[in-house]
């Protein structure tokens, strides 16, 4: 049986799962995502190749790196994964730019005992001091075994279409208007937009529309306004999506993290 479980403390989310037949559609998360593998085989695609995590794996995820992700075969898999903005991280390693993990995946006992305790501890409900002092340990081993390195920036035209993909989050996406400002036919932006991104702006969009409604529903507990807010159709609409990335629906997270 699919199980997904979320909290968040210290300006982090924590996530355990157990998954069978649940696939998370192709996605991207705006923060940095560091998971293990605790049982079976985490099968995904990322930038163009497949991979897979066995057990002890840890999994390593940049902000917008699009991925999708499934139990590798009929045993299922069970994984805890930790989401964290990348101001956070930054503070956390002192550095003033965004660095990228180079490797997808790597078996380290260090970093995946550090990661276990920190989500145990989100888990559990723990105080938010020791959540912070547990994620400078990880930080700490992450740094150390130099698997942040890499810094990497989007091209202008991509972070201009970007920032107005914002603009019309209680909208629909308006892609003539955003060709328009950058000056690009409605296909050559398209193939642009994939080729930086691995995702589609379509697809970046909703998952856009997506975040924002979790952070409202997190902010406020308000599942109603998340869905007026962020211009989806109804509930059913904003649950429907909201499931292909989280596993869960909207309403069931707010549940979570009240």
């Amino acid at each position: 049986m699919d199980k997904f479980i979320y909290k968040k403390s210290a300006g982090i989310t924590a996530l355990s799962a157990s998954i069978t037949d649940f696939t998370y559609k192709k996605h991207s998360h705006k923060e940095y995502a560091i998971g293990v593998t605790l049982r079976g085989i985490q099968h995904y695609n990322l930038d163009g190749s497949l991979q897979l995590s066995y057990q002890n794996g840890i999994m390593l995820f940049n902000p917008e790196q699009a991925h999708d992700g499934m139990a590798h075969d009929e045993e299922g898999l069970d994984y805890v994964m930790l989401y964290i903005e990348p101001q956070l991280l930054i503070e956390v390693i002192e550095k003033k730019d965004l660095v990228r993990f180079t490797t997808p995946i790597v078996y380290d006992y260090r970093i995946e005992q550090r990661i276990l305790n920190l989500s145990n501890a989100i888990l559990s409900e723990k105080d938010e001091a020791l959540c912070s002092e547990l994620l400078l340990s990880l930080a700490d081993s992450l740094i150390q075994t130099n698997l942040s390195t890499d810094c990497k920036k989007d091209n202008a035209p991509i972070r201009k279409a970007k920032e107005m993909f914002h603009t019309y989050l209680d909208n629909v996406l308006k892609l003539d208007e955003i060709c328009k400002e950058l000056n690009l036919s409605k296909f050559q932006f398209i193939r642009l937009f994939k080729a930086h991104t691995g995702i589609s702006p379509y697809q970046y969009f909703l998952n856009c529309k997506i975040e924002r409604a979790k952070q409202l529903i997190e902010k406020n507990g308000d599942i109603y306004s998340a869905v007026a807010d962020c211009g989806f159709v109804d509930l059913t609409h904003l649950n429907k999506h909201f499931k292909s990335v989280y596993g869960i629906t909207a309403f069931e997270y707010m549940s979570h993290v009240k």
